[in-house]
């Protein structure tokens, strides 16, 4: 959701913007602000617009300024604001987590899968019966439950990329959008304002932004920090998948989400990996104590490596195709 945001504002303005993570921590405290006064369900659709708000206005009077100065003054700026946003933040809701949890409507499990050493996998909607989970005395059985909150983190960052996608190459908005990024002079000439298209631009990817903080918040912890926590993957993400592309960036997170879970769940070392391959690691070889280190330790870099990667031998991403 947060690299949707991100591809949108770079592939329609070339702007990497650093302060990305900032809007989307900023969603999460509007969220949490507004749910106590109007509920949650209106605060999804009024946090993501205050954020978007804010977002145009800070392009309208800091960002538009500089970006006669290129990239690097672009960078400056934006990498600024993501301090003055986390000053913010600390000053007004404080430096400690906020009691920002999901609605009712979003409390429990989605569906649970029960194994069973006698019956086998199954799915159930919503939380297993106890007993179901329990089992007879001489069964094994081990549910899991997936959070209902998780599964509309899905839905809507599915969402969200459809609805990106048609309107970027099914939509009047979306051309006059390309070619206000292309051919400026004429789309201008065209009797299009092309500086309130980039605002409107800026504007809807710091939206897009403050709702996945929105969702996040309820999702995760609603804390000074989230902004960091986020921040360097999310880049990450849109170089893997390639800058600029919806469709890459879809691909990144997937990636990148597997690459980050899946070792967890792998208890052995890189040295007893490549020994089952068929090497012969041991104490005597160099390097031992690198490779004494567990996948799921090694998880949290392994995205990093795989960017480096990435960057030597395709710099463009995986589903890349800007030059610049």
């Amino acid at each position: 959701m947060l690299s949707s945001g991100l591809t949108l504002i770079f592939s329609m303005m070339g702007v990497l913007n650093f302060a990305h993570a900032s809007f989307y921590m900023i969603g999460a405290y509007f969220a949490y602000t507004l749910t106590g006064l109007i509920g949650f369900w209106p605060s999804l659709f009024i946090a993501p617009l205050a954020v978007g708000g804010l977002g145009a206005l800070f392009e309208r009077l800091a960002l538009r300024r500089v970006h006669k100065f290129g990239h690097v003054a672009e960078l400056l700026i934006t990498f600024g604001l993501s301090y003055v946003v986390l000053e913010l933040v600390q000053l007004i809701w404080g430096r400690s987590a906020v009691p920002f949890t999901p609605p009712k409507s979003l409390q429990g499990p989605a569906f649970t899968l029960v194994q069973s050493s006698a019956d086998g996998l199954r799915v159930v909607l919503g939380a297993a019966p106890e007993a179901m989970c329990r089992g007879a005395a001489d069964v094994v059985v081990a549910c899991s439950r997936f959070p209902l909150t998780r599964s509309f983190m899905m839905m809507v960052a599915l969402l969200m990329l459809v609805a990106l996608w048609l309107l970027l190459t099914r939509t009047r908005i979306g051309l006059v959008i390309q070619a206000a990024l292309t051919h400026p002079d004429m789309a201008e000439a065209l009797g299009h304002n092309v500086p309130r298209v980039f605002m409107l631009v800026f504007g809807s990817g710091c939206a897009l932004a403050g709702l996945a903080g929105v969702i996040g918040g309820i999702t995760f912890v609603t804390e000074p920090s989230m902004a960091a926590i986020v921040g360097s993957i999310i880049f990450v993400v849109v170089v893997v998948g390639g800058m600029g592309s919806l469709a890459g960036a879809f691909v990144g997170s997937l990636l990148i989400g597997l690459l980050q879970t899946v070792p967890v769940t792998i208890d052995a070392s890189l040295g007893t990996l490549i020994n089952s391959f068929g090497g012969r690691i041991g104490p005597d070889t160099p390097g031992w104590p690198l490779l004494r280190i567990t996948m799921a330790q090694a998880a949290p870099i392994l995205p990093y490596l795989l960017l480096v990667l990435i960057l030597i031998f395709r710099p463009k991403g995986l589903l890349g195709t800007r030059e610049d």
